[in-house]
């Protein structure tokens, strides 16, 4: 698939007491003022905003004064492990002395709060339960724990359908009529909100006169985690968590767990970025509600024993590398099937649906974003359902202008009965339906999403900050780019591009480019790296011409740090390569 890369164009620079790079960077992600570069917790906004929050504390309160039993209900990705750790570090921190966790088998239970998980729940026998990054469309799961007499307290950040559940407190910022103004919070930053209300309440109210004030300020590792790996917008609020909690990481005052998954991923807790905990601390967490059970990475992230929590990491990075194991037989087969379909039709679906019986219902979601990246076009990958040969789950990875949520919707409305259930955001969702209704729903979905795209948006682009000088190439700039962020979703971490001299290159376990590389005419050598983008490409005749003629290549890159045995430098990585 053809990719294009495009240098983003600012018409003025804004005013910022920052370098002239930086100033041009910023600008390209739309910072027009010095204050949208504070990263104070001065500038989070103020947590009564929320609409139901009066109601949550009211719960929580009464909860906390008559001692009764609390039941997190957690989600099985790295955001509802991080969300049920920080729950319940910050209740038992207030002084809850009955907190527990319950989390969906994905293959048993499916997502959310479901009448099936609430019966798991009530054997606990809970005066209350509070749903973590999810809950807003359990409205079956709602109205059985009310049968119950279980009180329902739902803190989530995903869209809301039409009919909100009848919980007893919803705190959303996604829901009608909530006046928070960020409404990119994943559903740890929801939960720690509401801990830092709940503070503010108990403090008002003498709660803590004969008990020690927690500093919640120690959960915002945890929440930095959780905002980074479930791929929310980085807007300036989530900056500031995602800043501040990485910080006490780099003092040394993060949680045992995470510091045990920096070691077992081979990350230097000193010097971590949102990127380590996008591509390598997310992964591993993930990985424990992909191939088995959540509730093991959740204890992880609430263990305190050093050891303890290093034998844990350990296995959730047993379980990754098996992830990835599937995920490559996975994306082997999914490959295939593209080609057979390209044979087959000259093009591609617009809106494309995969489906394999042998693929795992774990794996689907990261299979779809890897076909998603290589198509530049919206995915749905489906596996059946556990237990089940007649009903298929799938995970749909979108990609700009196309709102996936908001596609699944129409696609339900105009064709009644072909989804059983559908829940997400703009870029992912997921859903169900049954087997014998996915030709009809692929063709469906196809349809709908060319209401959206054109052959034009079916190109993938490269958004480039421009080209950096040879000096620029260096461990101080890159540095320096490190230090400016956090980087994430929505407020991407500076690309750039230019054009260099191959001076050598090799192939790093069958898959990865290693390369030297140098701008034209420059003695100046940096490092690069390809990952998954070998061999190098090249010459469209086929050879290179000239021998004694060094091979060039167009590459957008990010400038980053590379750490090897203790030395630190500069390392271009690679995100596009094409031949000059």
């Amino acid at each position: 698939m053809n990719t294009t890369i495009v240098r983003r164009q600012c018409a003025q620079l804004p005013e910022l007491p920052v370098s002239p790079l930086l100033r041009k960077i910023y600008a390209h992600r739309n910072i027009s003022h010095p204050d949208e570069l504070d990263k104070t917790l001065a500038r989070m906004p103020r947590p009564d905003l929320f609409k139901g929050m009066e109601a949550a504390l009211d719960l929580l309160q009464d909860a906390l004064e008559q001692q009764h039993k609390i039941v997190i209900v957690a989600d099985f990705d790295a955001d509802g492990a991080t969300s049920c750790a920080v729950a319940i570090r910050g209740l038992q921190a207030m002084g809850a002395q009955q907190v527990d966790f319950v989390v969906p088998d994905r293959f048993k239970f499916g997502y959310g709060l479901t009448p099936e998980i609430v019966q798991v729940a009530a054997a606990k026998q809970p005066a209350l339960l509070i749903t973590v990054d999810n809950g807003i469309s359990s409205l079956d799961g709602v109205a059985a724990a009310r049968e119950l007499g279980i009180k329902v307290l739902i803190t989530d950040h995903h869209l809301p359908a039409d009919a909100l559940p009848d919980a007893s407190a919803i705190v959303n910022p996604n829901q009608p009529g909530c006046d928070f103004p960020s409404k990119n919070l994943a559903g740890v930053g929801v939960i720690f909100y509401v801990l830092t209300a709940l503070r503010a309440r108990l403090r008002g109210c003498g709660w803590f006169h004969d008990r020690p004030e927690p500093n919640l300020g120690q959960l915002l590792d945890l929440v930095a985690f959780g905002t980074v790996a479930d791929v929310v917008a980085l807007d300036q609020v989530n900056r500031i968590l995602v800043e501040h909690g990485l910080k006490r990481v780099r003092a040394g005052k993060g949680c045992a767990g995470i510091n045990a998954l920096c070691e077992v991923a081979r990350r230097n807790p000193d010097t971590l970025v949102a990127s380590d905990i996008a591509f390598a601390l997310g992964p591993r967490l993930n990985a424990a509600g992909r191939l088995e059970d959540m509730s093991y990475g959740i204890r992880c992230l609430l263990c305190d024993d050093p050891r303890q929590a290093r034998s844990m990491a350990w296995e959730l990075d047993r379980l990754n590398h098996e992830r990835r194991d599937i995920e490559s037989e996975m994306l082997h087969h999914a490959l295939d099937d593209l080609d057979t379909k390209l044979s087959a039709a000259g093009v591609l679906p617009f809106g494309l649906c995969l489906f394999d019986e042998s693929w795992h219902q774990g794996v689907v979601g990261i299979l779809a974003s890897r076909i998603k990246e290589r198509t530049h076009r919206p995915v749905i990958a489906f596996a059946l359902e556990s237990d089940t040969a007649t009903r298929l789950k799938g995970s749909a990875r979108s990609v700009a202008g196309v709102h996936i949520r908001d596609a699944l919707d129409a696609v339900a409305s105009r064709h009644p009965g072909l989804i059983d259930k559908f829940g997400g955001h703009a870029m992912a969702a997921g859903l169900s339906l049954e087997r014998e209704k996915f030709d009809a729903f692929r063709a469906a979905f196809d349809s709908e999403v060319r209401r959206h795209l054109n052959p034009d948006d079916l190109q993938g682009i490269l958004h480039s900050d421009g080209e950096l000088s040879p000096a620029e190439l260096c461990l101080p700039l890159a540095e320096e780019l490190r230090q400016a962020g956090p980087w994430g979703q929505g407020f991407p971490e500076p690309l750039f591009d230019g054009i260099f001299e191959v001076i050598s290159h090799k192939v790093l376990a069958e898959k990865h480019l290693k390369m030297v590389l140098a701008p034209p005419g420059s003695q100046h050598l940096v490092d690069a790296i390809a990952f998954n983008k070998a061999p190098l490409p090249q010459p469209a005749d086929g050879h290179s011409g000239d021998p004694h003629t060094r091979q060039q290549v167009r590459i957008a890159y990010r400038l980053d740090v590379n750490e090897w045995r203790g030395q630190r430098s500069a390392q271009l990585i690679v995100e596009h390569i094409e031949t000059v």
